[in-house]
């Protein structure tokens, strides 16, 4: 996506980045530069908008369950089966499925 006016970084790029800078995973500089570019490109600021709500809806609706912790520890353990390789520039990653059985749904 690009809004059509020049900026120093590309509106795909910020956008490819939008869930990290909302949820604080970014350097100090990418921060700033995503910031400046929010500052600066409407199209940009209103997307961001709309992630920062949909993040806060799902925290609001979802964020308040507590985590039996016998899910917890299957989750946990899954976790470690997944394996990741750094490779020069290729990553692979060997996914595992997780199948979640809640009491009471269906």
């Amino acid at each position: 996506m690009s809004c059509g006016d020049h900026h120093e970084v590309d509106c795909s790029e910020i956008l490819g980045h939008l869930y990290e800078y909302i949820d604080n995973e970014l350097a100090d500089a990418d921060c700033t530069s995503i910031r400046t570019h929010l500052d600066e490109c409407s199209p940009c600021l209103d997307k961001y908008g709309l992630e920062q709500q949909v993040k806060e809806l799902v925290h609001r609706c979802c964020g308040r369950d507590e985590v039996p912790s016998e899910l917890r520890n299957k989750v946990l353990e899954r976790i470690k089966l997944v394996r990741v390789e750094v490779d020069a520039q290729r990553v692979s990653v060997e996914e595992t499925s997780i199948e979640i059985e809640r009491p009471g749904r269906a």
